[in-house]
């Protein structure tokens, strides 16, 4: 059986048309291409090459060998490109189901060192409000799906063959309108500074926010304005208008585009948990990929 790095070196010559050429073409010094091709030479058991003072051509065994060797390295290179496509990291695709917060917020620059890395990964992101995510990835809708938990809760099981992986854990925060009486403190406020006072209640039938909800009624907050919608833009919007105050993730809070004042609570106990639900060692190589991005870019974010 010919040696591919030979039959390389017999192709390089042929199209470079001295041993000289084709060694600073393939990156070796002509001495060592010329053992290359002595080598060849034996296992063909044919003069593959005629010097001449112009060059090197290829004998009419060189040719013939030279045709060959197109097609195998060819075929060498195909199967190289195929490996990758099944590896998932040139060609293919990549599904991953994420939450508004984290979609808007958090994930895109990690999909763009994604891309820049695999240009050639079909990319889709479909927005799934938790825990909806999950049920994605356990039907196969989607390869992975970043989700969250609030505390305080009770914690949903996962469905088997799925894995669940912390990426980052925030406090729930007080958001006011500003100049409120709460907005006035520096320090943590306690939890049972907010009886009487009219609350944005966030989603109180969305699974997720159920526990911290009814934490907030136990404190005697009281409901001034239901808002249906799990996403916060809504709920920040109404509070920056002084409808009312809201319990919402520091993330949120900080980023809102509607000006707000914010104040810790205490004690500490409202938090949410955002994780990356996803199949284990039955992930794709991109998908495991992607988890290794999303590990360090949300820990860049946690650090923050």
């Amino acid at each position: 059986m010919y040696d591919p790095t030979r039959l390389a070196a017999l192709v390089a010559v042929a199209e470079a048309g001295s041993i000289t050429r084709a060694a600073s073409r393939l990156g070796y010094t002509a001495p060592a291409l010329s053992q290359q091709l002595a080598k060849l030479e034996r296992e063909a058991g044919a003069a593959l090459l005629v010097r001449h003072h112009r060059g090197t051509r290829l004998t009419a065994a060189g040719e013939l060998l030279a045709g060959r060797a197109r097609r195998v390295l060819d075929e060498m290179d195909q199967a190289r490109h195929e490996l990758a496509r099944l590896a998932g990291l040139s060609g293919g695709r990549l599904r991953v189901g994420t939450f508004v917060t984290a979609g808007i917020h958090l994930l895109p620059p990690v999909l763009t060192a994604f891309r820049r890395a695999h240009p050639d990964v079909e990319l889709t992101v479909t927005d799934y409000e938790p825990p909806a995510g999950v049920t994605a990835v356990a039907a196969g809708d989607v390869d992975l799906a970043l989700t969250h938990a609030y505390e305080p809760a009770a914690a949903d099981p996962m469905p088997s063959g799925l894995f669940s992986e912390t990426l980052l854990v925030e406090e729930l925060v007080l958001v006011t309108a500003l100049g409120q009486m709460l907005s006035e403190g520096s320090g943590p406020l306690p939890v049972a500074e907010l009886a009487g006072r009219p609350l944005i209640s966030s989603a109180p039938e969305h699974p997720p926010r159920r526990g911290v909800e009814r934490a907030l009624a136990e404190a005697g907050a009281t409901p001034a304005v239901v808002c249906e919608s799990p996403g916060y833009a809504l709920v920040c919007a109404l509070v920056s208008a002084g409808l009312g105050v809201a319990v919402v993730p520091e993330m949120v809070a900080e980023m809102s585009p509607a000006p707000l004042a914010v104040r810790r609570l205490e004690p500490a106990a409202f938090r949410r948990t955002i994780s990356v639900v996803h199949r284990g060692d039955r992930n794709t190589a991109a998908a495991t990929t992607l988890m290794a991005l999303l590990r360090s870019g949300f820990g860049r974010a946690s650090a923050a």
